[in-house]
This record gives C-alpha cells, sequence and structure tokens, in this order.
C-alpha cells in the first residue's frame, strides 16, 4: 500500500543547453499542464504525478545514458517523456530496456520499433510529402537545396525528401550536412545562392535555424528563394525577427495560434495555469504536454502490455491533445498544417491529413 501513495515520478528530459535549449521554458511550461490536469484527478496508476527535469541536450556535460540508468536502477523514476532530437533516443533506447515506459514526443524520422518505447511525433511522410508538393505546384522552384544537421532526423527526412524531387522530376541543387552550434551560416548561404535553388529544406535544430536565417535575410535572398521547415516553431520565429522570414514556410502539426477546439481547450489551460507571459505555444513544448497525457492513457488502458508493444504497434489509447478533438477517433493522426511566417507569427494556409 505505501507505493500507492508515492508520486509517480516522470523524468521530463528535454535539452537545457545548445542549440535546441531555446524549447526547453515551453516544453517545461505545457508539460506542467498535463500533470496539473492529472492531480486533479487520480494521477496515473492511482498516484500523484511528479515530473523530474532532466537535461538531455547532445551538449550537456554528463551523458544521458548514466542519469538515466542510475535513475531507473535507483527506481527514482517510473517513467519517461522524452523530447530531444534523435540521436539521444537511439543511445537512451539501449539504456531503458523495456524497465520504465518511454514517450518519445517531438517529430522524428519514423521507424521506432523498440519495445515499451512509443514515438507520438509527425514524420517526414506525413510532413514533407504534401508541403513540397503544394509548394512546387504554386511556386514553381526549378531545383530544390537541402541543409540539416549532421544527424538521423535530417539525413532521413532529405533522403525522403530527394525521394519526392525525383517524382516531381525537380532537381536537387545542393545537399549539406552540418555540425551543431556553427555561430555563422554565411558560408553555406552563399553556397545555395550560387547553386540556383529556388527552395531550401532546413532541417537545422534551434539556433541553428536561427542562425541561418539571420545569415539569409541578410543576404537578401528570401526575396527570390523559399524556405520550407518542419522544426520551426513560434519561438524560432521571434529570434529570427521578421525581416528575416519572408516567404518561410512550416509543416508541423500543431500551431500556437490554431482555431480549433482542441488547441482552443487546451490554450484556456495553459495561460490560466502560467498567465499570460508564459512561454509562447509551439508544436515542440505541445508535445510534452501530449507525451505526459500519452503515458497516463497507456497506463490506464495497457498497464500490463506496454513492455511488449511499440510506436508501429497501432495501440489504441485515449488521452488529451492541443492538437487532436476529443471528438476524434481514439488513435487518429493529428492533421499537419502547412503555414508561412507572417511577421513573426505563422499564418496556417492549408491543412493535410496525415496518412503516417
Amino acid at each position: 500500500m505505501a507505493r500507492s501513495r508515492e508520486a509517480y515520478r516522470i523524468a521530463l528530459l528535454i535539452p537545457m543547453c545548445g542549440s535546441a535549449g531555446i524549447w526547453a521554458p515551453s516544453c517545461i511550461s505545457s508539460a506542467q499542464v498535463a500533470v496539473e490536469e492529472l492531480n486533479r484527478g487520480n494521477g496515473i496508476c492511482g498516484r500523484k504525478v511528479q515530473l523530474i527535469m532532466i537535461d538531455s541536450a547532445l551538449e550537456a556535460s554528463v551523458p544521458i545514458e548514466e542519469v538515466v540508468n542510475d535513475l531507473i536502477e535507483s527506481r527514482s523514476i517510473d517513467a519517461i517523456v522524452g523530447m530531444h532530437i534523435s540521436a539521444i533516443r537511439q543511445r537512451l533506447s539501449k539504456v531503458v530496456r523495456q524497465r520504465v515506459p518511454y514517450i518519445y514526443t517531438p517529430l522524428y524520422e519514423g521507424g521506432e520499433r523498440t519495445a515499451g518505447l512509443f514515438a507520438i511525433g509527425e514524420t517526414p511522410q506525413e510532413q514533407l510529402g504534401p508541403s513540397m508538393e503544394l509548394l512546387q505546384n504554386k511556386y514553381r522552384p526549378k531545383s530544390w537545396a537541402l541543409i540539416g544537421n549532421d544527424y538521423v532526423w535530417p539525413r532521413t527526412s532529405h533522403s525522403y525528401a530527394k525521394s519526392k524531387l525525383a517524382e516531381m522530376s525537380v532537381d536537387l541543387a545542393y545537399e549539406k550536412y552540418v555540425p551543431f552550434g556553427l555561430k555563422k551560416m554565411d558560408q553555406f548561404v552563399d553556397e545555395i545562392d550560387r547553386s540556383g535553388a529556388g527552395a531550401v529544406l532546413l532541417s537545422l535544430v534551434g539556433q541553428d535555424a536561427i542562425a541561418f536565417n539571420r545569415a539569409f535575410g541578410r543576404a537578401g535572398l528570401h526575396d527570390r528563394v523559399l524556405r520550407l521547415s518542419c522544426a520551426m516553431e513560434e519561438n524560432g520565429l521571434l529570434a529570427c525577427g521578421a525581416k528575416n522570414l519572408k516567404r518561410l514556410f512550416a509543416a508541423t502539426a500543431y500551431f500556437g495560434n490554431l482555431p480549433t477546439e482542441a488547441n482552443g481547450a487546451f490554450k484556456e489551460r495553459y495561460y490560466g495555469l502560467h498567465g499570460d507571459q508564459a512561454p509562447v505555444l509551439n508544436a515542440i513544448g505541445q508535445s510534452t504536454y501530449e507525451g505526459v497525457q500519452y503515458l497516463a492513457g497507456l497506463m490506464q488502458g495497457h498497464a500490463s502490455r506496454w513492455r511488449h508493444q511499440n510506436s508501429l504497434d497501432a495501440l489504441q489509447v485515449n488521452y488529451k491533445s492541443g492538437r487532436i478533438s476529443p471528438n476524434d477517433r481514439i488513435g487518429e493522426r493529428a492533421k499537419i498544417y502547412l503555414a508561412r511566417a507572417d511577421g513573426v507569427r505563422f499564418e496556417v494556409i492549408e491543412a493535410f491529413n496525415s496518412t503516417g
């Protein structure tokens, strides 16, 4: 009986430094909304929920595998909700080994099959396919450039993008993968300019994307070259500055200003808890809210089965989301929205049904 009175401890793995550290405030604040909601009810497994914040940045001083393994070994955590890059997920999947449920929340490259690990974010097939087709049909760029950080998500996304370009009979003018934390992106902007590309698929993370967009704006390329990103969000827009955001598009399943029933309810709870000066809402942050809620639904409906399931098993999990309306059927994938930067806000211009 003593165990039932203890807190249900969730390790919230988010980057708190480095290129992706800009996302941390929104991620923490969104996850706190889910915890507050769950604790007004029965929590998880009849226990009040507690978050343990852990820095999962690639640049963190202590290897994340050591931290997480020690927490699991000491029974200090009951579950993991992770919003971090895929390179970290791949490292952790070899450590967690079904000892606690592991919910991975952001967009990712797809194909995660590790038992006990549930990746709930969008994949390139969902985000890129329809968005690239729409932009190609509307703006008719003769060729595309691809630039991203050098790890699995950009490389896999760009592999898919290249197959879409071939399908549309459009040329690839440029492809580059860069390390994290580069302060100057002018060289790559110049190379893209010389390539003659009319569109850029931008798969840089956090501060790296900001540095690129600022360099892009300084060079004036946005007057004739469009940009598409699947990871650009509202914090990034604010940091880039409106003058550097012309002809920039983003494809994702959530924007902070979506006029949907699900988002209206989420925003009311978010600002009700944190006040009007709360960190800006975005897809990356909302994903941690959804991850904590998904964990609660998973444990309610599949507490005896989760260890033997994975992301591709299409488990029917009932959970709250800022993206998916309660009226949608359980297990339905969120819509993908294509938006254009309008100042430092996104204006949604198209919605697609997910097929991934």
